[in-house]
């Protein structure tokens, strides 16, 4: 088993958090704060737009079974990489597209994952991408937020169909599928635990 860590963000980290504790090979995801300028920023804070964090996730993975690739190949499936400081309804700073490499393997995996995506989009791919600054993790309540809140109407409304949509990617690519990872909101009953 070899571990690994990549932190990325793509809109409201209960939303990346729930896809990628999802996987076959990733050991835990926490979500937090990343690439602000203070020391242990709090959800209102950040939430303010004022400390340049971004809401991302620190997930730690086994890359025998699941490629740092693989976990980029998802990320860009279930958000809009062409909206600047905005997903959905959600808009602020903090909900940028944003890839924190960890090294500069990742670095070049991360570039060639982003020009393939750039040829999909008919608007300019706007993720940003850098060494990983310091990780602050959220506050307890942000914590595993769709296992715990799925009933919520955000979670039903924005959280599951992202789920979905990851799935869908996943189970087409198991079955050969040449994809595209774009966003495509539909749904299937495989499961993404059997992704390698």
């Amino acid at each position: 088993m070899t571990m690994d860590v990549a932190t990325f963000g793509g809109g409201c980290f209960w939303c990346t958090e729930a896809v990628f504790q999802q996987l076959r090979g990733v050991k835990s995801v926490e979500p937090g704060y990343s690439g602000g300028q203070i020391a242990n920023p709090r959800s209102e804070q950040v939430a303010e737009g004022d400390t340049g964090h971004a809401e991302v996730v620190r997930v730690c993975f086994d890359n025998e079974v699941i490629s740092y690739r693989a976990l980029l190949e998802i990320l860009f499936a279930i958000h809009d990489p062409t909206t600047l400081n905005r997903q959905g309804s959600d808009i602020g700073t903090q909900y940028r597209s944003v890839i924190f490499t960890h090294s500069a393997g990742q670095d070049e995996v991360a570039r060639k994952v982003m020009q393939e995506i750039a040829c999909v989009w008919d608007a300019p791919v706007v993720t940003e991408l850098g060494s990983a600054p310091e990780f602050y993790a959220a506050e307890d309540y942000h914590q595993n937020y769709y296992k715990l809140n799925g009933h919520h109407n955000y979670c039903a409304m924005v959280v599951a169909p992202k789920v979905q949509v990851a799935r869908e990617y996943v189970s087409q690519k198991i079955r050969g599928q040449n994809v595209e990872a774009r966003g495509n909101y539909s749904t299937s009953q495989n499961m993404m635990t059997r992704y390698s």
